[in-house]
C-alpha cells in the first residue's frame, strides 16, 4: 500500500520547518562535544550526533540555508530528491538522493559544512521522505537561512537558480 505525504505527517507527528518542508527530531545524542573541543565556528556544547526525519512535497521545496556541521541525508520513501549544493569556492553541484540506482540516483549523500543547500522534489504531486543525521549535533545557532539578495551578490552565476530556492516559505 503506497501513502502520501499527509499520511508520513501525521503518523510520524512531523512539524513544519523553518527552511520548508515538515520535520520531526528522532535522535539526539545524550553525551555532548564540550565547546573547548570544538572549532571556532561552534557557540557553545553540541551533542555528539543528532537524527531527524524531513519530509518535502512538490509543492514546496527547501530553501538555501547552511549550517556549521556535515550533514548525511538518506533517502525513505516517495520520489526523488535534487539536493542543490553551493560550495564555498561558488562550485554548484547537484546531486539526486532517491532509490533508482541505474538512474544515477543515490541512497545517501553528504552536504560539506558551510555550503548553501536548498531541495526540490523532482515528480510533480508527490513528495520525499529522508533522514537527516548532522554531526556535532544539530542546534539551531549553527542554522543560517540564506537573504537571497545577499546570496546572490555573492555567486551571481547561480542567481537564477538562487531566485528559484530562495525567499520566504
Amino acid at each position: 500500500m503506497e501513502h502520501n505525504a499527509t499520511y508520513w505527517i501525521e503518523k510520524l507527528d512531523l512539524q513544519k520547518h523553518p527552511e520548508g518542508g515538515y520535520y520531526k527530531e528522532i535522535y539526539r545524542s545524550d553525551e555532548v562535544i564540550p565547546h573547548s573541543a570544538l572549532p571556532e565556528r561552534f557557540s557553545g556544547d553540541r551533542a555528539y550526533s543528532t537524527s531527524i526525519y524531513f519530509l518535502l512535497e512538490s509543492k514546496d521545496f527547501s530553501a538555501f540555508h547552511r549550517i556549521k556541521s556535515e550533514e548525511i541525508w538518506h533517502f525513505y520513501k516517495g520520489s526523488a530528491l535534487n539536493l542543490y549544493m553551493i560550495s564555498e569556492d561558488g562550485i554548484l553541484t547537484t546531486a539526486i538522493l532517491g532509490d533508482n540506482i541505474d538512474n544515477h540516483e543515490t541512497l545517501q549523500l553528504i552536504v560539506p559544512r558551510n555550503t548553501w543547500f536548498a531541495a526540490s522534489v523532482n515528480k510533480i504531486n508527490d513528495f520525499t521522505l529522508v533522514g537527516c543525521t548532522v554531526a556535532p549535533g544539530f542546534d539551531f545557532h549553527d542554522f543560517e537561512l540564506a537573504d537571497c539578495n545577499q546570496l546572490t551578490q555573492i555567486y551571481p552565476e547561480h542567481k537564477t537558480l538562487i531566485q528559484q530556492y530562495c525567499g520566504s516559505k
